[in-house]
C-alpha cells in the first residue's frame, strides 16, 4: 500500500514565529467569590469531625479489602449487578 506524503522544504532563513493576539483571560469577581467560598468550605469540612469519620472508614475498608479479597470482589460484583438491575428498570 503506497502513500503520497506531501514534502516541504524550507528555506534556510528563519522567520519569526507569528504571535497572535492574546485573549484577555479576566476571572470575573463572582467566580473568584464562589471559588474562595468553596476552599473555605472543603478545609472546614477537612477540620470536621466527619472528615476523620471518613478518613477510618476508607481505611477499614482497605483493611478488610487487604486481608479479605475475594470476598471484597464478590461483594462488589453484588453490589454492581444490584445496581445495574435498579439502573435498567428505571429506562
Amino acid at each position: 500500500m503506497e502513500q503520497e506524503v506531501p514534502v516541504i522544504i524550507h528555506s534556510g532563513e528563519k522567520k519569526e514565529p507569528v504571535q497572535e493576539p492574546q485573549q484577555e483571560t479576566r476571572i470575573p469577581e463572582q467566580i473568584k467569590e464562589i471559588g474562595e467560598t468553596l476552599s473555605e468550605v472543603v478545609s472546614s469540612f477537612r477540620e470536621s469531625e466527619s472528615y476523620e469519620q471518613i478518613e477510618k472508614a476508607i481505611e477499614q475498608a482497605k483493611d478488610y479489602i487487604r486481608k479479605k479479597p475475594t470476598q471484597a470482589m464478590l461483594y462488589s460484583l453484588g453490589a454492581g449487578a444490584l445496581l445495574g438491575l435498579l439502573m435498567r428498570k428505571r429506562r
